[in-house]
């Protein structure tokens, strides 16, 4: 995913990936291509002959939806955002205090 994502501005195709992945067969990176495009993390499209693959979403979407799957996931939703809000830096808890108050703000963002 890493690679996809540090070229989300273009499609690539399996030897794209491959040629930066040389410790795995090409077989295998087509393979985990392919699984991550049935999990929704990858998109693929025909090119001609060639298969090309590009992310979803960001990186930062993923990471998103991961913290999401992580509360949900809890006991006590509640307890372990305020134990994850405590571990935020003074400069990323600016940034999420910035990031919520443009929520309210934003009749999109908060889906009204």
């Amino acid at each position: 995913m890493d690679i996809l994502w540090h070229e989300s501005e273009c499609e690539l195709s399996v030897r794209n990936v491959a040629d930066e992945l040389p410790e795995f067969a090409y077989t295998t990176v087509a393979t985990v291509l392919d699984r991550l495009v049935r999990k929704g993390l990858v998109h693929r499209r025909m090119d001609g002959r060639r298969i090309k693959f590009c992310a979803v979403g960001s990186q930062g979407a993923h990471s998103a939806v991961l913290m999401r799957k992580a509360m949900e996931a809890s006991a006590d939703a509640d307890s372990a955002l305020v134990s994850f809000a405590r571990t935020l830096s003074p400069t990323e808890a600016a940034l999420l205090r910035a990031a919520l108050d443009a929520g309210t703000r934003d009749p999109v963002a908060t889906g009204g």
